[in-house]
């Protein structure tokens, strides 16, 4: 493919590396900026991570929880979109590389590209475990999650244990472990009648002695309890020394242990991609790139990182959307007040609005600056309101709300979102009959 160059025109042109929270946020800040803007994702969509446990456990599309990053041009003039991945960064040149061979220069360029899961090391982790970060994992996972069940059923005579295994709990993996948990509770009676489901286990294995770590303590208490009243299996103070093919090893209180398992779905934190390196950045804990307290990276004018990829060493944020979100909206100001000849803005402080996270139905928790700490209905609807808010276009947000209350409004859905489920075949001859209480039968239902 013959070389292709991108050109800055007359005005500052301003490229942005990520369309995820900062990203889009550092954008939009500057849409009556007299700037010309590039936008550059590998995927031509931004992903609404906070709900993506919801896509890998059926409950919701993959088109909810994501936006087409091009339609960003819709109230957005000076702002197109180059699908692309970074492969270097000349700093003197003030220009990327992109594969496919294409050139793009910047006056100024905002790295907010975001992270990848981390696997600690952990043998076997990155090879057997399904990480749970992009769209494209969580539609693994689903689809996973189905053909495991679908063997199960068609197997059901000579039934075995299935475990399904969640490492790391964060939001992401309570949150995870407890839709599983209600979905073998609340669906599987229904539309797997030919299983029992206290033979499908969910396991929760964190090698701390809480979930939620960063919450107070009676938060904390509250989330274990209502994990557990969902019958999930905590393994609490328990590190995971191995990922296998059949499942995992994990050792508490020196005495290892091996749980079978055919999926190991991945929620154990995140680090900056390895291709990071090859950008010329300065690169701290995990990978991350030093910025100071406006963002700029350090030594390298006219150049920014916001959101996880970027780290402060003197005031290190959390690695959520709120201080992304602020800090590509701070870059962008001050870049602006840059190209206008005015004085730059004060240094960026966090605002800190609060976390939250959602054990299942009815069932959350809350800590929201200005309120008191939440748990329980009133916690879960909040947090419903505010990640359906958060969604980018009211599509988006009508879909999701649409889907989300069928699901949990008196438990009277069970349709289930899934795709492509590999036919598995019965592992001895089988008869059907009509009886839907002998093992292995087929019920018809309405």
């Amino acid at each position: 493919m013959s070389s292709q160059t991108t050109n800055a025109h007359h005005r500052p042109h301003v490229v942005v590396v990520g369309g995820g929270f900062g990203g889009l946020n550092a954008v939009r800040q500057l849409r009556h900026a007299n700037v010309d803007i590039t936008l550059i994702d590998r995927h031509t969509y931004n992903t609404f991570q906070p709900l993506i446990y919801q896509v890998a456990t059926a409950a919701l599309n993959p088109g909810d929880i994501t936006w087409f990053l091009r339609s960003v041009r819709a109230k957005q003039k000076n702002v197109r979109f180059v699908r692309g991945t970074v492969e270097s960064i000349d700093h003197e040149a003030k220009a990327l590389t992109l594969d496919g061979n294409v050139t793009v220069k910047y006056d100024y360029l905002i790295l907010a590209a975001g992270v990848t899961a981390n696997f600690f090391g952990i043998p076997g982790a990155e090879t057997f475990a399904f990480p749970l970060y992009r769209r494209s994992h969580a539609l693994r996972v689903r689809d996973k999650l189905f053909a495991k069940l679908e063997d199960a059923a068609m197997n059901a005579e000579d039934q075995e244990d299935l475990r399904i295994i969640v490492v790391g709990a964060g939001p992401t993996g309570v949150e995870t472990a407890g839709a599983l948990a209600e979905m073998r509770n609340q669906d599987l009676p229904v539309t797997y009648p030919e299983l029992d489901p206290h033979r499908v286990h969910i396991s929760l294995v964190e090698m701390s002695p809480n979930v939620l770590g960063p919450f107070h303590s009676s938060l904390r208490d509250y989330a274990k309890k209502a994990l557990e009243k969902r019958g999930v299996d905590l393994r609490l103070a328990t590190a995971v020394k191995e990922v296998r093919e059949d499942g995992v090893v994990v050792e508490n209180h020196a005495k290892q242990e091996f749980l079978e398992s055919e999926l190991v779905i991945w929620a154990s934190g995140v680090t900056a991609h390895p291709s990071v390196a090859a950008w010329n950045v300065p690169q701290g804990r995990g990978g991350r790139i030093l910025v100071d307290e406006h963002h700029r990276v350090a030594g390298l004018p006219g150049v920014f990182a916001v959101g996880d990829i970027s780290i402060n060493p003197d005031n290190p944020l959390p690695q959520l959307a709120q201080p992304a979100v602020q800090a590509g909206k701070h870059v962008a100001k001050v870049i602006r007040a840059e190209v206008e000849g005015k004085e730059q803005p004060k240094p960026f402080t966090y605002v800190d609005k609060g976390t939250m996270a959602t054990i299942g139905r009815s069932s959350a928790i809350a800590e929201i600056t200005g309120l008191p700490r939440m748990k329980g209905f009133p916690a879960w609807i909040i947090w419903v309101g505010i990640h359906v808010a958060q969604l980018l276009g009211n599509r988006n947000r009508l879909a999701t709300m649409t889907n989300l209350s069928l699901k949990y409004i008196g438990w009277r859905s069970h349709n289930a979102i899934v795709g492509e489920t590999p036919y598995t075949a019965a592992r001895k001859p089988r008869v059907i009959d009509h009886n839907p209480h002998s093992p292995g039968s087929a019920e018809s239902a309405e």
